[in-house]
């Protein structure tokens, strides 16, 4: 059964769904790459694994009851004994909390020397969020620094948008592109909960000419093949925060599928 929304369907930002849809369609978009790339191009899935450190709040300064203390001034530790009885019993403190995620993406390759001209993204909730956030914009920063073109798809409503030195123009998803020649600037497009996905240029080594994706296609692939209408329960309210108008718009779409 096709998805009821025309464009993207925000039950997916469920953590139920979400890791399963991304990998899916990063391999539909990669495929839908490769068929219309010239010849001298390939579009291949890299991947790595990074660690990420969940935030856990503002943790206060603390100082360990049982701790080996140098005195100002001097190079010994304080003697145990002059401290008084150490307590027997346990001192909570808390763990540091580490997740470990893969993440994959897109790389597009010119041929025969296979050098990458263009790395792509589609943007995880982790991306845009506390520890991820941190290393996803670290990571980022990296590639500017490199020749080669970003395209970066948010299909989140959730979570924090890239910063840019300017404003974002208003919308609800996004797709940034930074040129290579330009690394400077950053292309924009943008679309709304209730329009169709568009179909967006994905630039190539100059002076090839960019090709075009045809999101909605790759999109409407990926959630026939994932069979999500069967699993959603579109009886519960979006786990995504909404306008009062766009829920009243969802409700109506609901009532009417």
């Amino acid at each position: 059964m096709p998805s009821i929304f025309p464009g993207m369907d925000p039950y997916l930002e469920d953590p139920a769904f979400w890791s399963d849809f991304h990998d899916s369609f990063i391999v539909y978009w990669s495929g839908a790459l490769n068929d219309c790339l010239p010849e001298c191009y390939e579009a291949r899935i890299n991947g790595r694994t990074r660690v990420i450190e969940f935030d856990t709040g503002t943790q206060p300064s603390q100082k360990a009851d049982v701790a080996i203390h140098r005195a100002e001034g001097h190079g010994e530790s304080e003697p145990v004994s002059e401290r008084g009885a150490v307590p027997v019993g346990p001192v909570t403190v808390r763990n540091r909390l580490l997740d470990e995620e893969r993440e994959t993406f897109i790389e597009i390759r010119k041929l025969p020397e296979r050098s990458v001209v263009a790395v792509l993204e589609l943007l995880s909730p982790s991306d845009k969020t506390g520890g991820g956030r941190r290393f996803y914009l670290n990571k980022r920063n990296a590639l500017l620094h490199q020749d080669v073109h970003i395209v970066e798809l948010d299909l989140l409503l959730n979570g924090e948008r890239i910063p840019f030195e300017d404003p974002l123009p208003r919308g609800d998803y996004f797709m940034f592109v930074t040129h290579a020649e330009r690394r400077a600037e950053c292309d924009v497009y943008r679309w709304s909960l209730r329009s169709r996905l568009p179909t967006l240029p994905i630039p190539l080594k100059a002076p090839d000419e960019a090709v075009t994706c045809d999101f909605a296609a790759v999109f409407t692939t990926t959630y026939d093949r994932g069979r999500y209408a069967r699993s959603i329960d579109y009886t519960k309210q979006p786990p995504v925060l909404l306008s009062e108008a766009d829920r009243a718009w969802v409700a109506e779409l609901l009532r009417a599928k």
